[in-house]
């Protein structure tokens, strides 16, 4: 039997900090890693901009994003599913 492939890309899950732009989200993934030196647990952030087609996300909500072609300057990712939805102010 053959097994399914797995895929290569990358897939991370953050919280929508910005939909102000068309098609795209902006993306906040925080990430815990233990200091080298100190041995302190740290809390790291990255901000990655996803393309988002219908531009159904909004901020708050928390999505799955993964690897994809360069589709402008800045995005390479896409959003693949969301996670939770966000809290209604």
């Amino acid at each position: 039997m053959t097994e399914p492939k797995k895929s290569l890309k990358r897939t991370l899950v953050g919280k929508v900090v910005s939909d102000k732009r068309a098609k795209t989200v902006t993306v906040l993934v925080e990430r815990r890693v233990k200091h080298e030196l100190y041995g302190k647990i740290v809390s790291l952030s990255s901000k990655y901009h996803a393309h988002d087609e219908k531009g159904e996300y909004k901020m708050g909500d928390t999505i799955e994003i993964t690897e994809s072609r360069p589709i402008s300057k800045t995005k390479n990712w896409v959003v693949t599913r969301l996670v939770q939805k966000g809290a209604a102010v």
